[in-house]
């Protein structure tokens, strides 16, 4: 039995669509399972079990990255064809099942995967970062050490928080008083993109400071799971660190936080005084500045980043309580 997974090219996506695989491995305890994806997503996948076959799908002039799918999966023989790209794809296939994932704007974006194959509580993302990611993850950040753990790019520069406030916010979280006084921090960036992170760097010391910069998912995943806490831009390393289960605060202003806040009971969001919709008048009507969240003061950050890890210490307290002795 082979199921045809087709997801997202984008990093972010390609997280949020992990919840409903994983569901789909559940029903189909014996499939096999070919995943299709753009190459930034493809890591996402390695070691996911039951994974036969990952079809990375560069975009190609003139649909080119459709006929390459096509023709790796034409001649085969499907249990179910999932696609959540809406392309009709799956129509061209032998299958016995297709899903086809249609337009949604209101839902959250996990709960609109889910629902294309009737999961209903939606399954949650989740994270298969391998032994060996995971290992090398234990090198960097040892058992007993805290890690603040910041994303402070996007792939769209107008809904990067400055970078001059992350710098300003990290010393306040583990400096004297601060709610992880004392702990590390992980600045984790894509290839290239040091550059633009260097107040932050230089905000932290050498012997303080892990960077992750252009690394593997999955290594970037792994030592995710091992941190105290992530506070980043509404970005695929939000949604990995989300997946990891470790708190994560995502950082929101012209996209849309209910469609793609951080998932998971661990996570928050924070945005400024504007909602999204004002937001996206104001950069119509020639919004100045370098990015949109210029609102978004280091305070409010500040205050969200230590409600969330004061929840989460409260609901540990509660939970140690119910214990049976």
């Amino acid at each position: 039995m082979r199921i045809l997974f087709i997801t997202s090219n984008r990093i972010g996506d390609g997280v949020l669509s992990t919840g409903l695989l994983a569901g789909l491995m559940e029903r189909y305890p014996t499939a096999k399972f070919w995943i299709a994806c753009g190459p930034l997503a493809a890591p996402l996948f390695k070691h996911a079990p039951r994974v036969e076959r990952i079809i990375e799908m560069p975009k190609e002039p003139y649909a080119g990255h459709w006929r390459k799918l096509l023709g790796a999966t034409m001649f085969r023989r499907f249990e179910a064809v999932v696609d959540l790209r809406g392309s009709a794809t799956a129509f061209f296939l032998w299958t016995r099942k297709r899903h086809v994932l249609r337009a949604n704007h209101t839902l959250h974006r996990v709960i609109h995967n889910a629902s294309v194959a009737g999961f209903d509580p939606a399954p949650w993302p989740r994270l298969w970062p391998g032994e060996a990611a995971r290992a090398r993850a234990k090198d960097l950040i040892p058992d007993g050490r805290r890690v603040l753990a910041i994303g402070p790019s996007a792939a769209w520069p107008r809904k990067m928080w400055p970078i001059e406030r992350h710098a300003e916010l990290v010393p306040r979280l583990v400096g004297k008083g601060g709610p992880l006084e004392g702990a590390h921090v992980l600045v984790a960036l894509a290839p290239g993109e040091r550059d633009l992170a260097l107040p932050l760097i230089k905000a932290v010391p050498d012997d303080k400071r892990i960077e992750l910069i252009g690394e593997d998912l999955n290594l970037v995943g792994a030592c995710f799971e091992r941190v105290a806490l992530y506070i980043g831009n509404d970005s695929g390393l939000m949604h990995l660190s989300a997946a990891s289960g470790s708190p994560t605060l995502g950082l929101f202003g012209p996209t849309p936080d209910g469609r793609y806040d951080p998932w998971g009971t661990n996570t928050a969001q924070v945005r400024g005084p504007r909602s999204r919709e004002e937001i996206l008048a104001d950069l119509g009507a020639g919004f100045a500045g370098e990015n949109a969240m210029q609102d978004l003061t280091v305070d409010m950050v500040y205050d969200a980043a230590t409600a969330l890890l004061d929840r989460i210490a409260s609901e540990k307290n509660m939970n140690k309580e119910k214990a049976p002795a």
